[in-house]
């Protein structure tokens, strides 16, 4: 999980300042398991950001939000997210739970875990990133998955902000769907940097996780990037499966990278739509868009598309998108869509703060 904003993250993949590269056109995958592609289409727009760092219960949340996954359970909107708490930025990070009875007022439920932001390199869990909750209806329990990192400065030519990123594991004390509200338990790792890493993973480690289901089997998207090397020239996502959403998990190396993208690919989330089949949604680094792919099977996945979730004219409240929160499905093929987006006033010195908004797009067949 990265956080970086649209002008950084252009000199990262770049090496120079200029504008985010366009990606080639959506292609379609030879394989027979991508019948037949669905297409998304943006409805409207919330005008404004539902949570920023003003919010009520955004107290001593100074860059904002990024990255994580929101749900609606019992009619109840479900917010896990990270909080770029502080400084170091990017390293001193709380991983928190929001709760909205309709989408637009939001309560702070509780803080989850908090990094130490040590930036000498030495604490595993120096900054966490990205928490995902998936309930495991074999168990009973929710499970939530997220991400810690080393961290470090940066040299000239690496990106050691985050590094050697490992993905956690932690269940809920209480069982049942309620038992989402926590407190959670961690298990132990579930994915890291090892000998099975392959060579299109770099110093970044495993930077996002998100588990799905597919018949009797889980799939989960990681992701990974050669931040050893600047300009960064690929941030990629791969498949690892596993028997039970305990694990063990295994990359999926015949499959691996996806070919979702050319350039970059982030946090992928899965939603399984009515007719049985899979659509993912993603941080790509197309201007005002989110990305978004689909797959027949839940495990091939065809060339992504990008949809401008931040039209020019009135109601364009984000200077940066950044990453979608998931699909939310609200029934006659209507989904809400959570995003994060940075926001940068007139005349202000830095990069801003990031806040959450929305949008409801149509699931076109």
């Amino acid at each position: 999980m990265r956080a970086i904003p649209g002008l950084l993250l252009s000199l990262l993949l770049l090496g120079g300042f200029s504008v985010r590269p366009s990606l080639p056109a959506a292609r379609e995958n030879s394989n027979p398991a991508h019948r037949q592609r669905p297409r998304f289409v943006l409805v409207a727009q919330y005008p404004t950001p539902v949570i920023t760092v003003h919010s009520e219960g955004a107290a001593g949340n100074r860059y904002g939000f990024e990255g994580g996954r929101l749900l609606k359970l019992h009619g109840t909107y479900h917010l896990f997210t990270s909080e770029m708490a502080g400084d170091p930025i990017w390293v001193k990070m709380k991983l928190a739970h929001w709760e909205s009875p309709d989408r637009i007022h939001w309560k702070r439920i509780a803080t989850l875990y908090e990094s130490s932001g040590e930036f000498q390199g030495k604490d595993p869990r120096a900054a966490l990133w990205a928490p995902m909750p998936v309930y495991d209806q074999k168990e009973e329990r929710w499970n939530l998955f997220y991400v810690a990192y080393s961290s470090e400065p940066d040299t000239k030519t690496e990106w050691r902000n985050n590094f050697a990123g490992t993905i956690w594991r932690a269940v809920s004390k209480a069982s049942g769907p309620n038992g989402i509200d926590g407190p959670y338990q961690d298990v132990g790792i579930i994915l890291h940097p090892d000998s099975q890493s392959e060579p299109w993973e770099g110093l970044q480690g495993t930077d996002s996780f998100f588990p799905y289901k597919v018949g009797t089997s889980w799939y989960g998207f990681y992701g990974s990037a050669k931040t050893e090397h600047i300009p960064i020239t690929l941030w990629a996502v791969g498949l690892a499966s596993a028997p039970a959403l305990a694990g063990p998990w295994k990359r999926c190396a015949e499959l691996n990278p996806l070919k979702i993208e050319t350039v970059f690919a982030e946090n992928p989330i899965v939603t399984r739509l009515d007719d049985g089949t899979y659509a993912a949604v993603y941080d790509s680094n197309v201007p005002n868009a989110i990305g978004y792919t689909w797959s027949a099977d839940g495990v091939h996945w065809g060339a992504g598309e990008a949809i401008n979730v931040q039209p020019q004219g009135t109601g364009k409240w984000a200077d940066d998108v950044r990453t979608p929160l998931g699909l939310i499905p609200e029934g006659r093929n209507r989904f809400t869509v959570f995003y994060t987006g940075y926001q940068k006033p007139p005349g202000t010195k830095g990069m801003g703060t990031a806040g959450v908004g929305f949008a409801t797009f149509e699931l076109k067949q």
